[in-house]
C-alpha cells in the first residue's frame, strides 16, 4: 500500500485541448500525486518517453532502509523518508496479500530518517533521524514503517510516520517540531499509510484503526493540535484530498463505513454509504469539476467509483442509491482498483488493477470507453499511473514502466526497465521524471547532460 507543478505556448494549448484541469502550475511537487493530487504533470520538453538504468538517466541516488513514500520537491531539493534497520528483516514482496500482515512488530532497533538530496545532481544535502528505536506495531508485508508521502507548504517539510509522529522540518533540516502519534492496532495488522496533506496553515493527518480513528489538524507553524474529528472507521488508507472547488474549500477522505467530507474546521460537511470494498485504498482527486472517489479490493463483487458534485451537505445518497442523487453525478459499481489511485487525462479516466490491467471509462459520464486490457508482458501494480505529453505511464512492482498512448483505445507504445521493486508513485517536476525504487532515487530527464 501507499498505502502518493507537475511551459507555454503551444505547449499550454495542448494541454487545454486535452482538457487538463488543474494541471499543477510550479516548479514543485508538494504532496503524493502532486500539488493538486490528479497524477497529470505539466508538459515538458525534456519529460522523457523512454528509459532505463542507463538510458535518460541524469542522476541515481541510493537510499538507505526502505521506504514507499514519493519523492518531493521544494525548489532544488528532494526529500525522502526511509527507516533503517539494524537487523534483517522480512524483505518486501510483490504481488497480492490477502491474508494478515506481519504479525509481529520487525526486529531489532530501527532509525526513522530523512533525507535531502540536490534536485540537480542527486548528492545528499543533509540527513535527519526523527527518531530510534524498537518497531511497536506490525506491518503489511510488503509495506514499510515509512510509507507515507511527505507533505510541504513550501517553507516547511512535514514527515510523517504514520504509527510514530509528524515532525517538521525547516528546508535547510532543522527539526522545528515534532508530535507524536499514539500507536493502534490496524485491521490485519497493516499498519499505516495514509500521507499528510497541507492546506494554509494547516497540515492534516488522518489515521483509521481497530481502536480510536480520527482525522486531525496542526498548525503548520507550532504543531498544535487545531482541532481533532472521530471517525467510525476502521479499514482505510486513503491518503485526504482538499478539494478547492467553486464553492467552497472542503477536506474529501473515503472511507469502508462511509464517505465523508469535513470543512476546514473539522466539521462534517456531506457523507454518504458508497457501500465501499472492504479495504478502502486509492485516494480522492479533482478534474471537470468534480471529485472522484474509488475502493476496489480484489476479492470484493463491489468495487465502486463515484463523481461527485460541489456543494453537497448531510447525506447525498438516497432511497435509491446512488442513482437518483443530486450531488452523485455518476457511479460504476465494478471500475476501481485495489492499491492504485485513478487518474482522470483530457476526457479519459483511466483504470491500473493490481493484476495487471487497464481500463478506461468517460470522465464526465462514466461509461466506458474500453474495458480491461492485459500489460504485456504482464506485471503487478501498487504505484499509481502518471501521464504527461500525451501519454499515460504505469509502473509495475518489477519496476517495468508501461508507455500507454492516450485516448480512447488501448495501445502500449514502449516499456521502460528498472529491473527492481517500484511500490512508490513517481513525482514530476519541470523537465524531470523521480522515481523511487526499493534502493535508489532515479532522476530521468532528456535534458541537459546526463551522469
Amino acid at each position: 500500500m501507499c498505502t502518493v507543478n507537475w511551459l507555454g505556448g503551444s505547449v499550454a494549448f495542448f494541454a487545454m485541448a486535452l482538457g487538463v484541469i488543474g494541471s499543477g502550475v510550479g516548479e514543485d511537487f508538494t504532496r503524493f500525486r502532486g500539488t493538486d493530487a490528479t497524477g497529470v504533470a505539466e508538459d515538458h520538453p525534456g519529460l522523457p518517453a523512454t528509459w532505463d538504468k542507463e538510458t535518460n538517466v541524469a542522476w541515481v541516488a541510493d537510499v538507505p532502509g526502505q521506504g514507499w513514500g514519493s519523492p518531493i520537491v521544494v525548489g532544488d531539493r528532494v526529500f525522502v523518508s526511509s527507516v533503517v534497520a539494524d537487523e534483517a528483516n522480512t524483505p518486501p514482496q510483490g504481488g497480492l496479500y490477502l491474508g494478515e500482515g506481519v504479525r509481529d512488530p520487525a526486529k531489532g532497533v530501527h532509525h526513522w530518517m530523512v533525507y535531502c538530496f540536490d534536485l540537480g545532481s542527486g548528492k545528499e544535502l543533509w540527513k535527519h533521524e526523527a527518531h530510534t528505536g524498537r518497531p511497536v506495531v506490525p506491518r503489511h508485508p510488503k509495506s514499510s514503517y515509512a510509507a507515507e508521502t511527505p507533505a510541504t507548504d513550501g517553507e516547511r517539510l512535514f514527515v510523517l510516520f504514520g504509527d510514530l509522529g509528524l515532525y517538521c522540518y525547516g528546508l535547510d533540516g532543522e527539526l522545528l517540531w515534532s508530535r507524536m502519534i499514539e500507536p493502534k492496532k490496524t485491521n490485519m495488522d497493516y499498519g499505516a499509510a495514509a500521507s499528510p496533506v497541507v492546506h494554509g496553515d494547516q497540515v492534516f493527518v488522518v489515521y483509521d484503526n481497530k481502536e480510536e480513528s480520527w482525522i486531525a489538524s496542526f498548525d503548520t507553524r507550532t504543531g498544535e493540535q487545531r482541532w481533532r474529528t472521530p471517525r467510525d472507521e476502521v479499514m482505510s488508507w486513503a491518503t485526504p484530498f482538499v478539494w478547492e472547488n467553486k464553492l467552497r474549500t472542503e477536506i474529501v477522505v473515503p472511507g469502508q463505513r462511509v464517505n465523508r467530507s469535513y470543512s476546514l474546521d473539522g466539521e462534517k460537511l456531506w457523507s454518504f454509504d458508497g457501500d465501499m470494498s472492504i479495504l478502502v485504498i486509492p485516494s480522492p482527486f479533482a478534474a471537470h469539476g468534480m471529485c472522484y472517489l474509488s475502493s476496489g479490493y480484489v476479492g470484493d463483487a463491489h468495487r465502486p467509483s463515484f463523481a461527485i458534485r460541489p456543494g453537497a451537505s448531510g447525506r447525498i445518497d438516497t432511497e435509491d442509491g446512488f442513482v437518483n442523487s443530486e450531488f452523485i453525478e455518476w457511479y460504476q459499481p465494478r471500475a476501481s482498483p485495489y492499491n492504485t489511485t485513478q487518474i482522470v487525462y483530457g476526457d479519459y479516466l483511466y483504470t491500473v488493477y493490481d493484476q495487471g490491467f487497464m481500463t478506461c471509462h468517460d470522465a464526465k459520464t462514466g461509461e466506458e470507453v474500453y474495458g480491461k486490457k492485459r500489460f504485456s508482458p504482464k506485471g503487478s501494480f501498487t504505484s499509481s499511473p502518471w501521464a504527461y505529453g500525451g501519454k499515460v505511464f504505469c509502473l509495475s512492482e518489477q519496476g517495468l514502466a508501461y508507455v500507454v498512448q492516450a485516448g480512447p483505445e488501448f495501445e502500449v507504445l514502449r516499456t521502460n526497465p528498472l529491473d527492481e521493486l517500484c511500490i512508490a508513485t513517481p513525482s514530476v517536476v519541470g523537465d524531470k521524471l523521480l522515481i523511487r525504487t526499493l534502493t535508489k532515487v532515479y532522476c530521468i530527464s532528456e535534458s541537459g547532460e546526463q551522469n
